[in-house]
């Protein structure tokens, strides 16, 4: 997998650039997992669990450890389905590479924690219901289409 912050030896990261990772969390069902945001940017809007890369730190490693604080999920990280760029708040660029991840255990049960403030499964009318109510962040469902990873 690529790593958003650059190669050895390549040039320094762009400082105005905030490297991210999100995962795309899909049980057997086709159903996709989504948190409610606790903080802004858009808080109490639902997204994809993720954040920022810490330093050193891989995309994988990075996507799995925002997942699991996230929701308390531990899961496979996949390929990468696509990235988008988002204003932070304060005047930098979300950078954010999004993964699709799949549970290690079928049976757990998430919970909300870190920066989620509610975390669920939802099938496609689930997802569409909040898509409808304007509960999601903004592009979500624009990027999510464009990936072919939207809930059935």
């Amino acid at each position: 997998m690529r790593d958003p912050r650059g190669a050895s030896g390549a040039s320094p990261p762009d400082p105005a650039e905030v490297p991210c990772v999100g995962g795309v969390v899909t049980d057997a069902d086709g159903r996709l997992l989504l948190v409610r945001r606790a903080h802004d940017p858009e808080a109490g809007r639902w997204s994809l669990p993720g954040g920022r890369v810490e330093p050193g730190e891989g995309t994988a490693d990075a996507t799995a450890r925002e997942v699991a604080e996230e929701t308390g999920l531990s899961v496979a990280v996949g390929e990468e389905v696509g990235s988008v760029r988002r204003p932070a708040p304060d005047g930098r660029v979300f950078v954010i590479h999004d993964f699709r991840c799949r549970p290690l255990d079928a049976s757990a049960v998430p919970r909300a924690g870190d920066d989620a403030a509610d975390v669920r499964w939802v099938d496609a009318a689930g997802y569409a219901a909040l898509d409808a109510a304007g509960e999601l962040v903004t592009g979500l469902t624009d990027a999510l289409r464009g990936w072919d990873c939207l809930p059935s």
